[in-house]
Formats: structure tokens, C-alpha cells, sequence
């Protein structure tokens, strides 16, 4: 449609398994290339420009995969040996949910390196770590209309209006290499080449970005991981 027309339409197209790298993905690129083939060869080359960009969801199956389960403390499991009519109870309502919380699938800890986080994905019979892309996922999270993605001094920002049409900005940093109070330097370093204005700074990890308003200015800096985990599994049950 847009080659017959010079539109300019995007589209989301949602596929499972196998089959978006089998079919769907060579079938999108082909007529892109040129919209008349024989034999499997191209007859013309009148081809049109495209972008394309795909994420793979996580599945239920990588959650479980990647669930860590901590061990009982001595008074756990004391507790239990002591009250054995307490133990079955235990075991099918509480167990999983308590020991695993720490799991990093489960988002039970702070992004120490949001840029290395990782799902350990079996697939084809072969358990590989698989990077995950967790600014994008909060983007996909708060319905970010992304406006500017930069690096700056090895922290990630990330500027846009999310759901609710709020100015955002966004702030990812590795905290081994940019603590709180080196993030307070960044902030007063480069705040002329963050945004003019906006509503919500969100940052991950502990922060006192807060105590850098200046008067007049009514931004509030949020911590990212409670909002994350929050929006994330807010329709679980």
C-alpha cells in the first residue's frame, strides 16, 4: 500500500514460535525488495525503504526456567520440622512465592547493570543466556512516545510522553560505575543538554536527584524498579 500510494503507515504484526523466522520475516523482506517475483526470482527492482524492529516476548516457560529458589534458614526449617501439619500448607501456598522472590526474573533486585541483564532461555533443546533489553521494556511499560535516546558520559537517557502524556525523562546507569553521588555531578554536569522541561525523572536505583530542584522547577525524581515491577505484574494473579 505504501509503494502504490507514497503512504507512510506502520504496522505491528505479532507471530509465534518458528514461524516468524521461517516465513514471515523472509515473506515481509521479499516484497519489500520488489513486489513482482517468478520462480523465486525478483522481475523488478522497484523496491521501497523499511525498517524493521522485532521483539521476542518473554514466555512463561522462560519465567519458571529462570526462577532461583533460596534456601530454608535453619529457623525455617526448624519451624516446619516442629509443626509438620504446618509443612503441606506450606509447600502448595507459599513455597514458591517466597523462596523465589529473589529470582531476577521475578525483578526482585535492584538493576545493578541494566545493560547486562540476561534470561537463560532454553530453545531447541539448548540453554543459552539471552540478553534483555530492560529500558525498552519500561518504554513498552509507561507507553513512552520516545522523542531522544542518547548516551552521555556512560549513563543512557532516554526522553519522551508517556500514557498519561507527561514529559519524562529517563535515566539508566550502571550503579558500580555511577553511584549516587557521582549521578548528582552527572545531573548538575549535563543538565544543559537534558530537556528544557520535564514532569517525571525516573532513574534506576537509589538516588537524592531530588535535592537538585531548582526553585521553580516541579519535576519529581521516581526510583525505577518499584514502578517496574509494579506495571509489570500488576494484572498477575
Amino acid at each position: 500500500m505504501n509503494r502504490e500510494d507514497g503512504g507512510q503507515r506502520k504496522y505491528v504484526l505479532v507471530e509465534i514460535g518458528h514461524h516468524f523466522d521461517a516465513v514471515l520475516l523472509p515473506r515481509m523482506k521479499k516484497v519489500i525488495y520488489s513486489p513482482d517475483w517468478k520462480d523465486g526470482k525478483p522481475i523488478s527492482r522497484a523496491g521501497i525503504s523499511q525498517t524493521f524492529k522485532y521483539a521476542r516476548l518473554e514466555s512463561y516457560e522462560d519465567t519458571m526456567d529462570n526462577l532461583e529458589v533460596a534456601p530454608r534458614s535453619d529457623e525455617q526449617a526448624a519451624l516446619l520440622a516442629e509443626n509438620p501439619e504446618f509443612a503441606e500448607d506450606y509447600r502448595l501456598r507459599y513455597a514458591l512465592g517466597a523462596e523465589t522472590a529473589g529470582s531476577a526474573c521475578l525483578l526482585g533486585k535492584h538493576f545493578t547493570d541494566p545493560f547486562a541483564y540476561t534470561l537463560s532461555v532454553v530453545r531447541d533443546g539448548a540453554r543459552r543466556e539471552t540478553p534483555v533489553d530492560l529500558p525498552e521494556t519500561f518504554n513498552y511499560l509507561i507507553g513512552l512516545e520516545v522523542r531522544s535516546c542518547r548516551r552521555i558520559d556512560g549513563v543512557l537517557t532516554i526522553a519522551g510522553t508517556d500514557a498519561e502524556r507527561r514529559e519524562c525523562l529517563i535515566l539508566w546507569r550502571n550503579l558500580g560505575e555511577t553511584h549516587s553521588v557521582a549521578l548528582d555531578s552527572w545531573f548538575t554536569r549535563n543538565r544543559p543538554l537534558l530537556p528544557d522541561s520535564f514532569n517525571l525523572l525516573y532513574v534506576n536505583g537509589d538516588h537524592t536527584l531530588n535535592a537538585l530542584r531548582q526553585p521553580g522547577e516541579g519535576w519529581i525524581a521516581v526510583t525505577i524498579e518499584p514502578v517496574f515491577r509494579e506495571l509489570m505484574f500488576k494484572d498477575s494473579t
